[in-house]
């Protein structure tokens, strides 16, 4: 039996959403692939880290059994996002001080371009939607009959009404298209992550690698998914795992690292990350694990330009150390509705994880249900990308 360990992003939502996407895109893949695909009911564990079920997909004649462990933080999520303006507007100055200052901001901008952008953008957004209230609660005070009030009286007035201005915007621009508040406070949790500040997210990595670690010797292979933000917890908690058992994945049991939409050097980038640097570093150079890093270039809200160790100002990986898959969005789905989603970067984030409208392109389902040993499909990616390398030099 496949055991897959998925690690979603930076996301609210109750864990069971994630069980209805992955069984609505089965449908859709089992019916464009000639495949039979049944999933499970979801389970949610008894220590509560995680929602679990199983899979059993048939194609071609051959059959694969699968258990679909997803890592549940959306409570921790929810205690950061989204958070008071207040805790906001007290801790975004000296973070972007920090950041600045550091360098952080001229090296990400090299490595990220678009994602970095879209960072800055939102809080640009931030700042007008702070301005745009102050200005409004001026107005309020100042040309309406509050404007009879005695002086102290009026310099009350406007930093609560410009606060009330201030929620009520940042209220309508939380989810789409803007997600404002979200990528806002998703920044303020990956840096906190850095720096060690934020504790819950370090220990909930204990057990569930503690459970990654169990499953060798008894699944058939053991896939460890991070897709967005937990492409850096992934890594984070192959590292402990390998701390503790250097020998994990040298023992029979295959075990392959994929990280989707990655955005690794978002955080290893950050001065204070020296955690996050030393767990890319050791699984960068650790080939007893494999490692796809599936690239899409039409995501803004991924890191894709180059490897993720390269790009964190790292010692270079071993030659071939990685497989690389590029995905273009034309083979997920059709140019009209690609035209009509370009803009809802959310939705496009989340592409790689739904069904292939292209049966020979990469389709996240076939890929983690299909009768094909996922170790041995990024055997075969990472063997293609040298001899391509070789064939381009010579």
């Amino acid at each position: 039996m496949r055991q897959v360990f998925y690690l979603p992003g930076f996301d609210p939502r109750e864990p069971e959403t994630y069980w209805g996407l992955f069984r609505r895109e089965s449908r859709i893949t089992a019916q464009r692939r000639g495949m039979t695909i049944e999933v499970g009911e979801p389970v949610r564990s008894a220590d509560g880290i995680s929602l679990d079920w199983d899979v059993r997909s048939q194609s071609g004649g051959a059959s694969m059994r699968l258990r679909y462990s997803l890592l549940r933080w959306d409570d921790i999520v929810r205690a950061r996002f989204p958070r008071s303006n207040l805790r906001r507007l007290a801790s975004l100055p000296g973070l972007w001080w920090r950041l600045w200052r550091s360098g952080y901001l001229k090296t990400f901008r090299r490595e990220a371009r678009r994602f970095h952008r879209v960072i800055v953008s939102v809080h640009q957004f931030y700042l007008a939607f702070v301005l745009l209230s102050l200005a409004l609660a001026v107005a309020a005070v100042t040309l309406t009959p509050a404007s009879a009030l005695p002086i102290l009286a009026k310099a009350a007035l406007v930093p609560l009404l410009a606060y009330a201005i201030l929620a009520a915007i940042t209220r309508l621009t939380r989810g789409k298209p803007l997600y404002v508040t979200h990528l806002v406070d998703d920044t303020a949790f990956t840096h906190d992550h850095a720096s060690g500040r934020e504790r819950a997210m370090r220990e909930r990595l204990g057990p569930w690698g503690e459970r990654i670690r169990a499953a060798e010797g008894h699944a058939s292979e053991i896939v460890v998914i991070g897709h967005s933000s937990s492409s850096f917890l992934a890594l984070e908690t192959l590292d402990r795992i390998l701390a503790a058992d250097p020998d994990f994945g040298r023992r029979g049991t295959p075990v392959t690292l994929v990280t989707i939409g990655s955005v690794i050097p978002w955080i290893t980038l950050d001065p204070l990350a020296e955690d996050a640097r030393a767990a890319l570093a050791r699984i960068g150079r650790e080939t007893s694990i494999g490692w796809l890093d599936i690239r899409a270039s039409w995501d803004w809200l991924s890191i894709h330009l180059r490897d993720p160790v390269s790009a964190s100002r790292l010692p270079p990986a071993p030659r071939g150390r990685f497989a690389v898959m590029r995905v273009e969005i034309e083979d997920l789905i059709e140019p009209a509705l690609v035209a009509r989603l370009r803009w809802n970067l959310f939705r496009m984030h989340f592409q790689l994880l739904m069904s292939s409208r292209d049966s020979q392109a990469f389709d996240y389902i076939a890929f983690v249900a299909g009768p094909e040993p996922v170790h041995a499909g990024v055997e075969l990616c990472r063997i293609g990308r040298i001899e391509a390398a070789d064939e381009n030099f010579e």
